[in-house]
């Protein structure tokens, strides 16, 4: 059983007695009627106000008509938005704040696929859809009704992102301005950096708002919406968002050298291309920015827990040595905002291996589940490698924050659970 229902109106005027029949009276108490004990949630879309009125006098039947309707009415939300994607959007966010993800989508056949289109892009895999055709018919309307169109075209797909692109873009930023944290070790005249914060963007759900920078099938914020808050991030920090490129996280160590063959999975990036950016994810894991200012090469690594014990952080060094001819006393590494020892527990058998690289990285290393600190870890893997201590920022400027103990300003998937969301290290080599 659906848990939403949401009615297509959006094509209909609903204003006049023609377009107010008896069958939509019909259809409405119909769903009502269905669903309106089960599902949590009933909705009709539409592209204006829903009203029953008509100037002029009105036959017994029309009357009716029209006072049954205006009572149904009553027993929908209604959703009333000038484009589709304003009004999906709208119905998206009703259901999230309901914490629904069933939905049955009653919907006239000619729009059915146009209707899948949009739902593509503006939803993921965590909602369930199933769809039933709307029987209405109106004078004049019937061939239209009866024709189910299957293909949607590229022309007519673009103008559809292009019309949900244009609506997100007009949304206001929520939680406070878009605001980056960058370090002073890595001269701004050569790079463009930062690590980003939660603030600024356009995600709407608690765990993910605003400036979510990663959609997964398991979330519920849509590429698009993470696409806009990364567009708005590029605006802030004046890089080009066609060039970016994030890692793909797998807890390893394995590096892209761009302009190879990109693997399926890899947790670091180097480059020395000028004016592509790429970035590390991080809700928790330690985002680290890479860079040489002498050679102009520069990488990024995601380090979780296990990654920081497979060396991620020097294996991208290494790789920058290997490809770009970088000297390690060259070599700035800055460690992005991460969970503290404070939040941040491993059982016993796990915490061995951090033990056994240095005893300051485990507290209570007796208890069942010892705290670790893999930030400290990662500052003694990469001096053992040979990156001198002066080159290492892992504090100031609000860089040793707990991401936990700060859900002000950043994404904990220890704090938020599977609905997390993330935020980036980044860099980029000035064109």
């Amino acid at each position: 059983m659906a848990e939403a229902v949401l009615t297509d109106l959006f094509y209909l005027k609903l204003n006049s007695q023609k377009n107010c029949p008896q069958t939509l009276l019909k259809t409405l108490n119909a769903v009502q009627y269905h669903h309106a004990a089960k599902a949590k949630f009933l909705c009709i879309m539409c592209c204006s106000n829903i009203s029953y009125e008509r100037d002029g006098e009105q036959d017994n039947c029309e009357l009716e008509t029209g006072n049954g309707l205006s009572a149904l009415l009553k027993e929908f939300e209604i959703v009333s938005c000038p484009s589709m994607a304003a009004s999906l959007y709208t119905i998206k966010q009703k259901i999230d704040e309901r914490n629904l993800s069933s939905i049955k989508v009653i919907v006239p056949r000619h729009r059915k696929t146009l209707m899948k289109a949009f739902i593509d892009q503006l939803f993921t895999d965590v909602y369930n859809f199933e769809f039933e055709d709307l029987q209405v018919t109106f004078r004049g309307d019937s061939l239209k009704q009866s024709i189910e169109i299957n293909i949607i075209t590229a022309q007519e797909l673009r103008e559809i992102q292009n019309e949900i692109e244009t609506y997100l873009r007009s949304l206001p930023a929520l939680k406070g301005e878009l605001t980056i944290i960058t370090s002073p070790l890595i001269p701004a005249d050569i790079f463009i950096h930062g690590f980003t914060t939660r603030t600024g963007g356009i995600s709407y759900i608690p765990t993910l708002s605003s400036l979510n920078l990663f959609s997964s099938s398991k979330r519920r914020d849509p590429k698009v919406v993470v696409q806009e808050n990364l567009r708005r991030l590029a605006n802030a920090a004046g890089f080009n968002v066609e060039k970016f490129y994030r890692i793909k996280t797998d807890h390893s160590n394995d590096i892209w050298i761009m302009g190879r063959k990109e693997p399926d999975s890899y947790d670091g990036i180097a480059t020395n291309q000028r004016g592509v950016t790429i970035a590390a994810l991080g809700a928790d894991c330690i985002p680290i920015v890479f860079a040489d200012p002498v050679k102009k090469a520069c990488g990024v690594a995601h380090a979780g827990w296990k990654g920081t014990l497979l060396g991620v952080a020097m294996a991208t060094v290494n790789a920058m040595i290997a490809e770009y001819g970088c000297s390690l006393e060259d070599i700035v590494v800055v460690l992005g905002p991460s969970v503290g020892p404070c939040c941040f527990t491993l059982p016993k058998e796990s915490a061995e291996a951090f033990h056994n690289l240095h005893p300051a990285c485990v507290q209570l290393f007796d208890s069942p589940n010892p705290y670790i600190d893999i930030r400290k870890a990662t500052r003694i893997l990469l001096e053992r490698g040979g990156i001198l201590p002066q080159n290492i920022q892992d504090k100031n400027q609000d860089l040793n924050l707990c991401t936990s103990c700060h859900p002000d300003k950043f994404f904990s998937h220890v704090r938020d659970g599977l609905n997390f969301g993330t935020q980036i290290g980044f860099i980029s080599i000035r064109e």
